[in-house]
């Protein structure tokens, strides 16, 4: 079921202006104040502006534990995906987010700290231990938690390798994984571009929830988290219909950054 978000603030089932529609917003989780308040202001807007679209909302748990993985296109991703749900997601953050000085870091940290996301530090080791176990403590306490398999955005509007965290967040939570694929936001507003391209509508579709329990108890078995995160990254193909690339985002940004900074290649005298 395709939804178009111009005019979708109701409750699925719910008459429009109906009370059940008016207190959609917050029907299936209490969230904070201030995230239910920036969704009340900037979903409008954003409805009027981008005329954003959703398919699959149903395929969203209205309640209990679920882990929403997504693709990650654009910085706009973290607006248009939980747009169409009723219920807050709290997303796993890079810490850069909350890390950053002057105005515009004081301003992004108050925001991201505001909508509950959770900082991540993307350095391996410890760091990412702590960041999984920050996710395992939201899916507990029963909210959806949002990640990006890719740790991500990608350089060039292609999927790339997913980072296994995903799978043993999903054995360790026994939480559903629903595939979450953004469409038209590499376009919209791709890295490092501020102003968004007005002429592409941003959308999201949700798929079927991917259930792992048939691999409980294997979470310590990297064949298993291998192919549980391959699994999450083919639903995500099949979904947002992108090329895969067997590689981390990571390294190819990298490699694209070492290959800026090669010097140009002189050409050989000629001979004689």
């Amino acid at each position: 079921m395709v939804v178009d978000l111009g005019n979708c603030s109701q409750r699925e089932g719910s008459a429009p202006g109906s009370a059940a529609g008016a207190g959609a917003v917050c029907a299936c989780d209490h969230g904070g104040v201030f995230y239910w308040a920036v969704k009340a202001i900037i979903g409008p807007l954003l409805r009027i502006f981008f005329r954003p679209w959703a398919e699959g909302t149903e395929h969203v748990p209205r309640e209990g534990p679920a882990i929403l993985a997504s693709n990650h296109l654009s910085f706009s991703d973290h607006f248009f995906g939980p747009l169409p749900l009723p219920r807050k997601v709290t997303f796993l953050a890079k810490a850069e987010y909350f890390t950053g000085t002057g105005l515009k870091g004081l301003v992004s940290k108050a925001f991201f700290r505001g909508m509950g996301q959770i900082p991540v530090d993307r350095a391996g080791g410890q760091a990412s231990e702590r960041a999984l176990n920050t996710g395992l403590r939201v899916l507990r306490e029963g909210k959806l938690l949002g990640i990006y398999p890719e740790g991500t955005r990608t350089p060039d509007g292609r999927l790339y390798r997913g980072k296994t965290g995903i799978a043993r967040l999903a054995l360790e939570s026994g939480a559903p994984v629903v595939p979450c694929a953004m469409v038209g936001t590499f376009q919209l507003m791709p890295p490092g571009k501020v102003l968004p391209n007005l002429r592409f509508r941003p959308g999201v579709k949700f798929g079927r929830p991917l259930d792992f329990s048939r691999y409980a108890g294997l979470e310590a078995d990297q064949l298993v988290l291998r192919a549980v995160t391959d699994e999450i990254m083919y639903a995500l193909m099949e979904l947002s219909g992108q090329e895969y690339v067997d590689m981390y985002a990571a390294r190819a940004k990298a490699r694209a950054r070492a290959a800026r900074k090669e010097p140009a290649g002189v050409s050989a005298p000629p001979p004689g």
